[in-house]
């Protein structure tokens, strides 16, 4: 895989360099929320302008539906882009059409622009590969070089992320180059005791995952709402907490072979339940209380680890050496049900070990609740991305720039 390094010696001064990124932030009423990944790619990004690059950033911003939606307009990353870089970014509002070859044609050396949504294209998302291909045409067409640095995005088989480098010299930027070491550690070069902490919604979620790391991993510790699956495979009621018990065969075989292999298979003591999911806005359902997890009341749902659950994962991660995070441990969004992710991400930082906390939600929630990044090994960009690595799957955005 061609470095970034490597194709900035070689001089990238007067040229078209498409870079690939992942400009995916929340927004709230058009404003952003969380701007980790545009501060992620942005090395790249300044690096390439100052080797006097035409530099040209393309990412998708949520779902839209292959047309134009101004909802999901990547204006506002593109307003924050040029605040972080101190200078002013072009932006063009469409990602092939007039705007784009005029904004593109526009820019001087060392300067910056944004293209419109890659998702207002119904190509980049195609299944058919010659519609896919097709619209990676259009894209070659606005630059000379392509640098892949959307980590967010490499798992997707899209024109933008799979097509596109193999029709322009390409290298992989920092943010990728980094993302890639860091999984290695927790795959190859792995340092022990590794143990990895694994919640959010659904168990048919991070199936593949603990597949994987029942034959790498000492512990796992298990949160969120899959949590309620592995305790009702053990045989206990858990009310009306998420469930599913189409995954209780295979969490009860998983829980088999963990034991098999050794591997410390960790669940929740204790709960917060409530008879009602909570209004994230802040108000509480008064009827919230901590019970033992096997003893969930069958009105109620589990909404976060209880106090002796936090207490217990924090000493199962003192002593690591190695320690990956994907997934909040209750609904972190609301104050009074973000205890459980709290205590993790405090646990991670007391630890000596090297912490991964492993992108979306996760690495939301370290900064909506006040953390400091730099007090982690590392945050990724990418929670899919990170999950399908460690499954073992070939990442089509990595394998592209491989050839």
């Amino acid at each position: 895989m061609k470095t970034i390094d490597e194709l900035l010696a070689e001089g990238v001064a007067g040229k078209r360099v498409f870079v690939r990124a992942d400009l995916n932030v929340p927004l709230a009423d058009g404003k952003i929320t969380d701007d980790g990944r545009i501060r992620a790619v942005q090395p790249t990004i300044a690096k390439l302008a100052e080797g006097g690059a035409r530099v040209i950033v393309a990412s998708h911003l949520g779902r839209p539906k292959g047309a134009p939606d101004p909802a999901f307009s990547l204006a506002p990353a593109a307003a924050r882009l040029g605040e972080l870089l101190g200078t002013d970014v072009a932006f063009a509002t469409d990602t092939v059409g007039a705007s784009a070859k005029e904004t593109v044609a526009a820019l001087a050396d060392g300067r910056v622009a944004v293209i419109e949504n890659l998702r207002f294209n119904a190509g980049e998302t195609a299944k058919d590969d010659a519609e896919r291909g097709a619209f990676a045409d259009q894209l070659a067409e606005l630059a000379d070089v392509y640098v892949g640095d959307g980590f967010g995005a490499v798992h997707r088989k899209h024109a933008s992320v799979f097509d596109l480098p193999a029709r322009l010299p390409h290298a992989a930027g920092y943010l990728i180059a980094t993302e890639i070491g860091v999984l290695k550690k927790l795959t190859d070069e792995v340092k022990r005791p590794y143990v990895v902490i694994l919640g959010g919604a659904k168990v048919s979620d991070k199936l593949a995952v603990i597949d994987q790391l029942l034959g790498k991993a000492d512990r796992l510790l298990i949160g969120g709402g899959m949590a309620y699956t592995f305790l009702y495979a053990k045989g206990h009621e858990v009310g009306i907490s998420l469930l599913q018990k189409d995954q209780v065969d295979v969490v009860k075989e998983y829980m088999e072979r963990a034991e098999k292999n050794g591997v410390e298979l960790v669940l929740p003591v204790d709960i917060l339940a409530s008879t009602e999911f909570p209004d994230l806005k802040g108000k509480t359902p008064a009827d919230f209380v901590t019970v033992d997890a096997d003893k969930i009341p069958a009105d109620q749902e589990g909404l976060d680890i209880g106090p002796r659950t936090r207490e217990l994962y924090a000493s199962k991660i003192a002593d690591a050496e190695t320690v990956f995070w994907n997934g909040p441990l209750g609904v972190f969004e609301h104050p009074d049900y973000a205890g459980g992710t709290r205590a993790i991400a405090q646990a991670l930082v007391d630890s000596d070990a090297f912490t991964v906390v492993g992108g979306g939600d996760s690495a939301a929630a370290v900064r909506t609740l006040g953390f400091d990044e730099n007090a982690f090994g590392h945050i990724s960009t990418g929670g899919g991305a990170s999950l399908e690595y460690l499954e073992g799957k070939t990442l089509p955005g990595i394998a592209a720039l491989e050839v």
